[in-house]
């Protein structure tokens, strides 16, 4: 479909509800994380969950997926936390591991591990977190432009992976690949964007990097 200029504020919108990653501007309360997540995890995992936010229902539909954000992990302390996760919200941040999951639906989460033979060394995941970081601070990426200057949470690992070492973990689509037909998301598109649909737009979904053939799963709840 043709790409309408001045409705691209729209599209932002739009894409934020497909992609779905959630602005948090108020963590929750730490909880303790559990002692045997600590001994199961690695630098560079990912870690998936639902967000709680009004789009929640609609994002899933349009993805066949229940994942709807997700950030890269790494050992940081802070607090009572070993673990920070290192996502795309306002502005791209460190969390606390035990704050991240505890903002999910139900504090569910899945963690995966990009798989390699042999497997990546230290070295590079040390090089791959210094990647994640020259992130930090930059802007939630409203406009999905595919460019570094802001960054939403699925770009910041796939690019972060890319830059390391050409991964491409999960495939980058256009939103007309998208399952739109459903009622819920097509009320939430029409609400947001009218009938110019820009089908043609580039994306990669938290749900294109959950089912990529380079992960393997390492831990969910």
């Amino acid at each position: 479909m043709e790409y309408y200029a001045s409705d691209f504020g729209k599209l932002a919108l739009l894409l934020l509800l497909i992609i779905g990653c959630k602005n948090e501007t108020h963590p929750p309360k730490e909880w303790h994380q559990p002692k045997k997540l600590e001994k199961v995890i690695k630098d560079g995992d990912i870690i998936f969950q639902t967000s709680l936010s009004s789009q929640s229902e609609a994002i899933q539909r349009a993805t066949h997926s229940k994942y709807s954000h997700c950030g890269l992990l790494f050992k940081r302390k802070y607090k009572n936390d070993e673990w920070c996760v290192l996502e795309a919200v306002q502005p791209v941040k460190w969390t606390p591991l035990s704050s991240w999951i505890k903002r999910g639906k139900g504090k569910h989460y899945v963690i995966k591990r990009l798989t390699t033979d042999p497997m990546i060394p230290d070295s590079m995941l040390a090089e791959l977190r210094e990647i994640a970081e020259s992130y930090i601070g930059k802007d939630y990426d409203l406009y999905f432009d595919w460019s570094d200057k802001n960054v939403y949470c699925s770009e910041l690992i796939w690019k972060s992976y890319y830059k390391l070492n050409r991964f491409e973990i999960g495939k980058l689509q256009r939103l007309g690949d998208f399952d739109l037909s459903d009622k819920v998301v097509k009320q939430k598109l029409m609400e947001r964007y009218g009938t110019k649909i820009p089908a043609n737009e580039l994306v990669i979904s938290p749900d294109a990097i959950f089912n990529s053939g380079l992960l393997k799963t390492v831990k969910t709840n």
